[in-house]
């Protein structure tokens, strides 16, 4: 029973957060703005008999991958898979996705169930002695959710403090590392660790700004406090020495980039009050992202 009352909770606070995103049906890319001309890197042969891409989505993250109110995986991260099987075989639906959590993402991609993950996957240099990574397709920021009446403000102030995060993220290494004096919990999902801040469990959830942006303008008990950290890109995993899906993931990246395509999905996925909000987390034709590597930010204290 209790576990039927937290998924039911769970249940309500994602469609909370779609709505206070006000996400709608998103018109994606059109079919005239395919790159039929480009020509792009070989695929294996795996890939291209089937005529399918296999890609690894979150199910429980919006507005970047979540099940929509007919039961369809839609999201940023969803909309960029299907532009893939469009430029790949002609068609957005010759994809088909597998639900990943933060935790099962990168095992479901080395067990070889999915060709890549685009599951906000943020890069780390643990992460890239795994997988390989494709050049950045985002860049979020972390940031701390907390209650209304919460003395928080800062990470300066989260000593003997109890934070809530997913279990995988970069933010629970982080937390690990750097915050030595704090109780960490990590959860299995971006739902569990919000409802673990609203019935006391936890003093603030540390996760992207993507996410908690949407729940906290769906719960006005919950704000965002100003502090931003690990501002890491995303990017798209592959499996280590899978150099012909990394190149043609690549070049599909660059030409979305230089058509200003992520933008436009952007605006698909989220209301027009906050487009401008993250319209420097994208790729455009101007703007380029980089890894930080060398620095691996999660063993980096401030």
């Amino acid at each position: 029973m209790r576990k039927l009352a937290l998924a039911t909770i769970a249940a309500g606070l994602l469609g909370a957060t779609i709505a206070a995103w006000g996400l709608a049906a998103p018109t994606g890319v059109t079919k005239s703005q395919t790159a039929s001309k480009t020509k792009f890197p070989k695929l294996p042969q795996n890939i291209t008999s089937r005529k399918r891409f296999l890609i690894g989505v979150k199910c429980d993250f919006p507005p970047f991958g979540f099940i929509d109110v007919k039961g369809q995986n839609d999201g940023y991260d969803v909309q960029i898979a299907r532009r893939f099987a469009e430029l790949a075989f002609g068609k957005k639906n010759r994809v088909s996705l597998t639900c990943v959590t933060t935790p099962s993402r990168i095992p479901t991609l080395i067990s070889g169930r999915v060709d890549m993950i685009i599951s906000t996957l943020t890069w780390t240099a643990a992460r890239a002695d795994q997988i390989d990574f494709s050049i950045p397709y985002y860049s979020a920021t972390g940031r701390l959710l907390v209650p209304n009446n919460s003395g928080i403000s800062t990470v300066a102030d989260l000593k003997g403090k109890t934070i809530s995060t997913t279990r995988g993220s970069i933010y629970g290494t982080w937390v690990r590392n750097c915050f030595k004096d704090s109780n960490l919990l990590e959860v299995d999902s971006p739902a569990a660790a919000t409802l673990a801040v609203t019935n006391g469990q936890a003093d603030t959830f540390m996760f992207d700004d993507a996410f908690l942006l949407g729940v906290a303008t769906a719960d006005r008990n919950l704000k965002l406090t100003p502090a931003k950290f690990l501002n890491i890109p995303w990017g798209i995993g592959i499996r280590k020495g899978d150099t012909a899906v990394v190149n043609w993931v690549n070049a599909a990246i660059r030409v979305m980039q230089a058509k200003d395509e992520f933008v436009r999905i952007l605006k698909a996925n989220a209301p027009p009050r906050l487009v401008g909000d993250f319209l420097d987390n994208v790729p455009r034709p101007k703007s380029t992202f980089a890894y930080p590597v060398g620095k691996d930010l999660p063993s980096t204290c401030p």
